[in-house]
């Protein structure tokens, strides 16, 4: 997957925000002012898109696919990082946008999440 689609399906999400985080040297996306992806890289400086998971959703996914490793500077239950270059199905790439997206709006207070659902 190329960076430049995941940061247009990123995006699109209703109330995302962006910004560069010059630090960590990665893009991140926000819905309410929380974290829900970045792109950026390991510590080899290999692409990578890191998204918050389920727990449980997280764990499936690392022993399902060898591109999904536990979330590189991240808390390694709530986070699973996808090295861009991995044997991963298309249609799983947005998938696994949406519920970080969603794991995070879900827990954004009911007033935010109807302000940005309305937009």
């Amino acid at each position: 997957m190329n960076e430049q689609t995941l940061d247009a399906y990123c995006r699109k999400q209703p109330g995302v925000t962006h910004d560069y985080q010059m630090d960590w040297e990665c893009d991140r996306y926000h819905v309410g002012g929380k974290i829900f992806a970045m792109i950026g890289g390991d510590s080899k400086g290999v692409r990578i898109l890191t998204l918050k998971c389920d727990p449980m959703r997280a764990e499936e996914l690392r022993e399902t696919y060898e591109g999904i490793v536990p979330g590189y500077h991240m808390n390694k239950s709530h986070w699973n990082s996808v090295y861009l270059d991995a044997d991963i199905p298309e249609g799983l790439w947005e998938r696994m946008i949406e519920h970080a997206y969603e794991t995070v709006l879900q827990k954004l207070p009911k007033r935010v999440q109807q302000e940005i659902k309305s937009e």
